[in-house]
């Protein structure tokens, strides 16, 4: 029997990790990798406290000062599979077979970013093709990038990108821009955002990095090809929440509702942090802030009882 499990080895899980272990909270944090989305970028900038990182190494910076913790149980290179409830505690089940008793679950297990699944994206991920525009715009200072999706987070990826990039293509499958006008109104007043309609993408291309991609006109038929350093692909995130379905409020993004004050789920016992809340800004700081947020209250709750 656990006092806490927590699920995740994102900057939101390990950094719930370490004060839980501070805390001396009796305490199984479970991981498939440590890092994050964050492991595909090559060149964090934000990292509070580091000038430049890669996120393979950032990954093990994280797992490194996990590990130092004393009276932590750590078991990594497996999923979570089931969460349900074993009267006033939880059970937790891997995709290893391995079952968990806990009084409290701390949910950290983030979001998997939406693919495009054509030809070139997995073989270019990380060297060319990025999924956060935060952490890779500064690498594309004077280069040609397209963003691929118009809704807010595609919007707000060109605004990212206007500093750094000499040219942005703005590619929407659909015939409209689907993000905020007001977002769009600051993208078309810079200059360097071409908006191309009705673009299905279908292959990105390159040799040891991505150098183009190939579009279908969806109103013609017709394919085109683009030039480019750089791909960005925001089409949305999938939030890996699959497991508390039916145990938690989610809202019509399946992220878990927590009140931010705490981060507490609608479910009694359960917390969350990072990408699989509903937090408003999905960030690396932003999701370890939250998961010491957390950690503190239940460490208030465990200390009552």
């Amino acid at each position: 029997m656990y006092d806490l499990v927590i699920i995740g080895g994102g900057p939101g899980g390990v950094a719930a990790g370490v004060y839980a272990a501070r805390k001396k909270i009796k305490t199984v944090l479970i991981a498939e990798s440590f890092g994050g989305q964050s492991l595909v970028s090559a060149d964090v900038q934000n990292w509070i406290g580091t000038k430049s990182v890669s996120g393979f190494d950032l990954g093990k910076m994280l797992e490194e000062h996990l590990r130092v913790q004393g009276g932590l149980d750590i078991v990594d290179g497996d999923l979570v599979e089931e969460v349900s409830r074993a009267g006033e505690n939880f059970k937790v089940r891997t995709k290893n077979g391995k079952i968990f008793e806990t009084k409290y679950l701390l949910v950290a297990s983030g979001s998997r970013r939406r693919k495009l699944g054509i030809p070139g994206e997995k073989e270019f991920d990380g060297k060319g093709v990025f999924y956060c525009s935060t952490c890779d715009a500064p690498l594309m200072g004077e280069k040609t990038v397209a963003v691929i999706g118009s809704g807010n987070a595609g919007l707000e990826a060109a605004l990212d990108l206007i500093p750094y990039a000499k040219k942005i293509y703005l590619i929407e499958r659909s015939g409209e821009i689907k993000g905020d006008p007001i977002t769009f109104e600051k993208i078309k007043a810079s200059g360097k955002v071409e908006v191309i309609l009705g673009a299905e993408t279908q292959e990105i291309t390159g040799k040891d990095f991505a150098s183009g991609l190939t579009y279908k006109d969806t109103r013609t038929g017709g394919k085109k090809e683009l030039a480019l350093d750089g791909i960005f692909v925001e089409i949305g995130a999938i939030p890996n929440s699959d497991f508390l379905d039916g145990l938690v409020e989610l809202n019509t993004f399946k992220e878990i509702v927590v009140d931010h004050k705490t981060q507490q789920a609608s479910s009694p016992g359960i917390w969350a942090v990072g990408d699989v809340s509903d937090v408003l800004y999905k960030q690396n700081n932003i999701s370890a802030g939250d998961a010491i947020k957390a950690i503190l209250n239940i460490y208030e709750k465990l200390s009552k009882h």
